[in-house]
């Protein structure tokens, strides 16, 4: 079956005085009927714009400079079997607003922001369905309760104002709105990332019950590897606006191929096994203006060598993996080495010497 979402050689640049920013590089990620496929990476690098990109969401100065973004979902196939995928990067407007919350949903990072703070709950949720379902009055309001049944929050909250809700509760609600059309794609920008781990957990429990009751496929961005490998069927592993690794979760947990996946998988604590030393990922993301050739993880990348520069960062199958849906980046690492070799100190971990205590050098950033 071809994916009901396929993205290919997707670019996405911001456009400034000083010349294009490219922020998303030749992209390649698709998202089968049905499947949950994970996008991580550390914030900025790039994970919100290739997602907006995708449906067409950016604003001036992003500007796409090339690639497709094809959709074949069941409603296309239920008016002619034979219809070819839609290109969402070319459609008209109008088709593009008709297939937003239709055929594929966004539920956005900050709910508070997303939501209206002047407008109850029912107001939004049937501003959504009346967007793009012919129902009658009656059986409109019917289905706001209903969706809020599936969220889990009672029905007399349909009264409330944002403002009244819990971050939790809001965040259900948006969830519950990018349901209201009976979507095949629902893409989820770090739905979780502000509420404490406990909501977390209940709302990814919500979520896991609404994909097997209701068959959407989800596209989950966030940077938290640790819940992805819980939730996702496929990861996807983004660094400065390009893949580095695409494999299965289990795949992906056993046995990472490239340096900057294994110091995602280093940087929580395992719960099972032996205990391991949390270690994470020095420096920062690099400046995007001003990109150096081959893999952009070389200043930060403890197995980098000269030959890195030379990298053409293409998806190739790891060898000696368990499948060859296993894709890294990096043709010089390989799963064995990231198991057995400890890495060298990076560039950006190298400290001045006595003599050269003025020089300035890149200092630590947060760890992944």
């Amino acid at each position: 079956m071809s994916p009901v979402l396929d993205i290919k050689d997707l670019s996405v640049s911001y456009r400034t005085q000083a010349g294009d920013v490219r922020a998303v590089s030749r992209v390649n990620l698709s998202l089968n009927a049905g499947e949950v496929v994970g996008l991580a990476g550390e914030s900025g690098s790039g994970k919100s714009t290739l997602a907006y990109g995708s449906c067409r969401l950016l604003r001036p100065p992003a500007l796409i400079t090339s690639g497709s973004v094809l959709y074949s979902g069941r409603r296309l196939a239920a008016v002619d079997e034979d219809s070819a995928p839609v290109d969402i990067l070319r459609v008209p407007q109008r088709e593009l607003h008709a297939m937003r919350w239709r055929d594929i949903a966004i539920v956005f990072q900050s709910a508070m922001n997303a939501l209206n703070p002047v407008l109850r709950v029912r107001d939004q949720i049937l501003d959504a369905i009346h967007a793009h379902l012919r129902l009658p009055r009656d059986e409109a309001a019917q289905k706001a309760a209903s969706l809020l049944d599936l969220v889990g929050i009672p029905r007399s909250r349909l009264r409330s104002y944002p403002h009244e809700l819990s971050g939790g509760m809001r965040q259900r609600v948006m969830i519950a709105m990018a349901l209201a059309a009976d979507p095949e794609v629902v893409i989820m920008d770090e739905p979780t990332t502000a509420l404490d781990v406990v909501v977390q957990r209940d709302i990814l429990a919500q979520i896991v019950e609404l994909k097997q009751q209701l068959g959407f496929a989800i596209l989950f961005i966030t940077h938290d590897m640790s819940l992805l490998l819980e939730l996702a069927d496929r990861i996807a592993v983004m660094y400065a606006g390009q893949l580095l690794e695409v494999s299965a979760s289990t795949d992906l947990k056993d046995g990472p191929a490239h340096p900057y996946t294994a110091g995602l998988l280093r940087s929580f604590p395992s719960l099972h096994g032996p205990r391991r030393e949390l270690a994470g990922i020095p420096g920062s993301p690099p400046d995007l203006r001003n990109l150096a050739p081959g893999c952009p993880f070389i200043p930060r990348c403890g197995y980098a060598s000269p030959a890195c520069s030379e990298v053409g960062m293409t998806l190739d199958p790891v060898p000696g993996a368990r499948s060859r849906a296993h894709l890294s980046a990096c043709p010089i690492v390989t799963p064995e080495t990231l198991a057995t070799a400890a890495p060298r100190p990076a560039r950006e971990e190298i400290r001045p010497t006595a003599h050269e205590g003025t020089q300035e050098l890149p200092t630590e950033g947060a760890r992944s």
